[in-house]
């Protein structure tokens, strides 16, 4: 399964929650056995034009998962932490 959402900020803030994921791989490509984790406005469509990018809902926080065979307790927790890692900093 591939998810995509939004994180609250922009493109620091997504790239703060790919950052802070321990099991999560960090790629441009999707398709792997692994977890995988993706920031598509600086990677997959990075070389269309910012106005073409939003026209597509491709926002600069915007992340994209795609699921692996990990344990999914795992992969929630190692998400979760990735968030929670984007709130403190928000309140600090």
């Amino acid at each position: 399964a591939i998810v995509s959402f939004t994180v609250a900020g922009g493109r620091q803030s997504a790239w703060q929650v790919i950052d802070s994921t321990q099991l999560i791989s960090i790629t441009a490509n999707l398709g792997d056995v692994k977890t995988t984790i993706t920031h598509p406005a600086s990677t997959t469509h990075s070389r269309i034009t910012p106005e073409q990018r939003a026209l597509a809902g491709i926002g600069e926080n915007l992340l994209r998962v795609a699921v692996g065979l990990e344990d999914i307790d795992d992969i929630i927790n190692d998400l979760g932490q990735g968030l929670d890692q984007l709130v403190v900093s928000e309140r600090t």
